[in-house]
């Protein structure tokens, strides 16, 4: 609704994860070299962690985007499935044809896979989103995974990011042994307060705004408070806010849109609970 009236292209605050609005804070910098450290130096099981709503999944669709031909990737989002349909959907998604659905089977093809690609010098890594819905044996089985290997070199860099959740469960003791093989973490933290105001401009200029709607430095700080960094949270309420402001013909978004949406997304979560 509001698009054609700021003139945008698209909606700037959509909360899908969509790597053409990536920004790089300090915070996603920092987890950006540690992915390409992890995969460049094939050092096997990489962690990215963070909070909900932090932008985890569209730093790795970020990333991917970013990696040339010689690494062959596989992007599991929702790793929800029982331990042989989560073998077939990893060996799927890095476009191996499957004679059959045993373990042994699935595994197999993978290996010859990935020793296929080592041969030509590429580089192979599996991404598995919301790690910390993985249950202890489908761990135990990427452990497995990882052990794929040459004399010189891991055949398979695997990438698990999750909630903080996912760290408590690599401590426990059953796990030891895969805690022992992540080579590279990361938790990435919320913007910081004074990333909030690129964030949001950043955004809009991305979805085509040539200066307009602003952002008065007072309704930027209420939306600091009231997302607490989360980039998720940010983009609910500006979203909310431009609509608002759409709704008053309005290129100006001040404090006192943002109490009026901050009030009621407040209500729309109390019904929730």
């Amino acid at each position: 609704m509001y698009c054609q009236f700021y003139h945008f292209k698209e909606k700037p605050f959509n909360v899908t994860a969509d790597p053409a609005f990536f920004f790089s804070s300090h915070q996603h910098q920092e987890a950006l070299a540690h992915l390409f450290y992890g995969v460049n130096q094939r050092k096997g099981i990489i962690v990215i962690t963070g909070e909900i709503g932090t932008g985890k999944t569209t730093l790795c669709r970020f990333f991917l985007n970013q990696l040339d031909k010689t690494v062959k990737t596989a992007f599991i989002l929702n790793p929800y499935l029982p331990q042989i349909q989560l073998l077939e959907a990893i060996v799927k998604d890095f476009g191996i044809s499957i004679k059959a659905r045993s373990k042994f089977a699935l595994i197999w093809e993978l290996n010859r896979f990935l020793l296929q690609e080592s041969e030509k010098n590429n580089n192979v890594v599996l991404v598995i989103d919301e790690a910390q819905n993985l249950k202890i044996q489908q761990l135990e089985q990427i452990r497995l995974l990882s052990n794929l290997e040459t004399e010189k070199n891991k055949l398979l860099q695997i990438i698990l990011v999750g909630q903080p959740e996912l760290n408590h469960k690599l401590n426990l003791y059953e796990l030891r042994q895969l805690k022992q093989r992540i080579m590279v973490r990361y938790h990435i933290s919320p913007l910081l307060k004074e990333e909030i105001a690129n964030y949001i401009r950043h955004r809009l200029e991305i979805a085509g705004s040539s200066g307009n709607p602003k952002f008065t430095s007072e309704a930027i700080l209420a939306i600091s408070e009231f997302s607490k960094g989360i980039p998720r949270l940010i983009n609910i309420i500006c979203d909310r806010a431009l609509l608002a402001g759409f709704v008053i013909q309005t290129n100006i978004i001040d404090i006192d849109i943002i109490k009026r949406c901050i009030e009621e997304l407040s209500n729309d979560f109390v019904k929730q609970i």
